[in-house]
C-alpha cells in the first residue's frame, strides 16, 4: 500500500497541508502520546484547515483504500489515534465562540483544554473538562468525559447540546436531540473514532463557582487505614467534592499515599469532610486552601513524565472491603520497578453524584451507578528493554485479575485498554447492542476501525 499511494492527489484536494514521513510537522503531528505504541507510524498526515477538508481526506482514502484515522490531542491510551495509514490532524479546528447570553459554547474538534479553558475563562463559564493542557475536546466528550466537577456538574458528554459529523462518505451531519438523535446519543459515551469525524462541539454552559482544593500525603504506614477511611467520606461527600485517593510509587522508594480533591465551596468546608481521615493517620503534607475555580483547574492541572504506560480500569458501586484495600496496597508494594519518574500506582477517582442521576440508557455512557473508577497504572520508558516491559505488564495484568474479586468487569472507555478481553461489555455494557446498530446505520462499511471500535 504505502510505495503505491500517491499523497499528491489528496494534497490537490485539500486546504491543508499534507505531511509524509521526513516533512516538517510530520513526527509532532502523528507522534503517540503513549510510547507504547512508538513504531506506529502513518504514511501521512493531513493538518486539515477546515471541515470540508475532512470530508474530501476521508472520500479519497476510502477511493485509495487508505486506512484513516482522525486525531485531536493524540492521547489516546492504545495508541488508536495514530495508524499505519492517513492521519487527520484535527489541531487546527480550535476555534472557541462563546454566547454569553445563552451560555452556548462552540469549540472545534480539534480544540485542546489550553485554547478552551482560555476561551472559558473571559466569560467566567464552565462546563466538565480536562486536566491536561494537550487533551482535546473530541476523545473526552465522545467517551463521556468525566472531570473533577462531574459529580455537581455531570459528564463532559452530559453538557452536550450539539456535534457536527462528518460521516463516513464524506458528507456532514448535525446531530442533537431532534436531528440524527441516535448519532447524536452515541457520541455521548460511545467511544471516539466509531462513527465519524467530529468536527465541532456545542456544550451548555454554567458560571463558575467559589472553589477550594486539597493535596494530602501519608507515608506507605497509613495506607489502608486512609484508603479505608477516605472511601468511606467519599461515599457520603456531597456532590460538590470529588478527590482522587492513590497509593503509588516509583523508583525503590516506599509508595506515598495520596489525595487530591476540588470542593465547589469553601476550604472551612473542606477541612472539615477531610476531618476524620486527617485524623486517622497524620500526613507529611497538608494543603487545603480556598482557590478560584480557574485557580483550582490548575492546581489539579495533570503532568506525566512520558514514555511507555499500561492503564486497566475496574469499577465498585461502594467501597472496596478491607481485603480488597490490602490487596492494592500489596501489589503496589511487589511492583517490578522500571526507569519511568511515573512509576506505577492505584487510584480510586470518585464518580457518583450527578453522573449517576442520568439513566443508563439515557446516553451512550453506562457507567451510571459507580463510586469509584479503580485506575490501576504502570509505567516504562522504552530504553527499559522487553524484560522490564514484560515484568510490568505481567504485574499489571495480575493485579487487575485479582481486583475482579472485588470490583466490576466494567472500565472506561477514555482509559482504553488494549488487553482488554471483553471490551464491548465492559467498555458499553448494556448500550453495546444499541452501538452496533448506530454503527451499521452511519458506517456500514467500517471505514472507521481499529482494534476495538464497535
Amino acid at each position: 500500500m504505502g510505495g503505491s499511494v500517491d499523497f499528491s492527489t489528496l494534497a490537490e484536494l485539500v486546504d491543508g497541508y499534507v505531511r509524509l514521513p521526513g516533512d516538517p510537522g510530520f513526527v509532532a503531528a502523528s507522534r503517540p502520546f503513549n510510547k507504547r505504541f512508538a513504531d506506529v507510524r502513518p504514511l501521512a498526515v493531513l493538518s486539515v484547515a477546515g471541515a470540508d477538508d475532512v470530508g474530501r481526506a476521508i472520500v479519497w482514502a476510502r477511493d485509495n483504500g487508505v486506512p484513516v484515522v482522525a486525531r485531536g490531542g493524540g492521547h489516546s491510551y492504545a495508541g488508536y489515534s495514530v495508524n499505519a495509514g492517513l492521519v487527520l490532524d484535527l489541531r487546527g479546528l480550535d476555534e472557541v465562540r462563546v454566547d454569553p447570553s445563552s451560555e452556548l459554547v462552540t469549540v472545534g474538534g480539534g480544540t485542546r483544554m489550553s485554547t478552551l479553558y482560555a476561551g472559558l475563562e473571559r466569560y467566567d463559564l464552565a462546563f466538565p473538562a480536562g486536566n491536561a493542557d494537550d487533551v482535546a475536546i473530541g476523545g473526552l466528550v465522545l467517551g463521556g468525559g468525566v472531570a473533577a466537577v462531574s459529580r455537581s456538574f455531570g459528564l463532559t458528554c452530559d453538557s452536550l447540546v450539539e456535534t457536527e459529523v462528518v460521516l463516513a462518505d464524506g458528507t456532514m451531519v448535525t446531530c442533537n436531540e431532534t436531528s440524527n438523535a441516535d448519532l447524536f446519543w452515541a457520541c455521548r459515551g460511545g467511544g471516539g473514532g466509531n462513527f465519524g469525524v467530529n468536527t465541532s462541539f456545542t456544550f451548555q454552559a454554567r458560571p463558575v463557582l467559589t472553589s477550594s482544593t486539597c493535596l494530602l500525603l501519608w507515608h506507605r504506614e497509613h495506607a489502608r487505614d486512609v484508603l479505608g477511611c477516605m472511601q468511606e467520606i467519599m461515599e457520603r461527600a456531597p456532590d460538590e467534592f470529588a478527590a482522587r485517593i492513590g497509593v503509588a510509587r516509583a523508583g525503590a522508594e516506599e509508595a506515598v499515599v495520596s489525595v487530591v480533591g476540588w470542593h465547589l465551596g469553601p476550604a472551612e468546608e473542606l477541612r472539615e469532610l477531610l476531618r476524620p481521615a486527617l485524623a486517622v493517620a497524620e500526613p507529611f503534607r497538608v494543603d487545603i486552601a480556598d482557590r478560584t475555580y480557574w485557580e483550582a483547574k490548575d492546581y489539579l492541572h495533570h503532568n506525566t513524565e512520558g514514555g511507555a504506560f499500561a492503564v486497566r480500569t475496574r469499577s465498585t458501586a461502594k467501597p472496596l472491603p478491607d481485603a480488597g484495600v490490602a490487596t492494592i496496597v500489596d501489589a503496589v508494594d511487589a511492583w517490578p520497578g522500571s526507569s519511568n519518574a511515573d512509576g506505577a500506582g492505584v487510584a480510586l477517582f470518585t464518580w457518583g453524584g450527578a453522573i449517576n442521576r442520568v439513566p443508563v440508557t439515557e446516553t451512550a455512557f453506562p457507567h451510571r451507578d459507580v463510586l469509584f473508577l479503580i485506575s490501576m497504572d504502570t509505567s516504562w520508558h522504552t530504553e527499559d528493554g522487553p524484560a522490564v516491559v514484560r515484568a510490568n505488564l505481567d504485574w499489571l495484568a495480575g493485579l487487575h485479575e485479582r481486583m475482579g474479586e472485588f470490583a466490576a468487569d466494567a472500565a472506561y472507555v477514555n482509559f482504553t485498554d488494549p488487553d482488554l478481553d471483553d471490551w464491548r461489555s465492559a467498555y458499553h455494557g448494556p448500550n453495546h447492542a444499541r452501538l452496533v446498530e448506530v454503527k451499521r446505520r452511519y458506517d456500514p462499511d467500517r471505514v472507521f476501525r481499529f482494534p476495538q471500535a464497535i
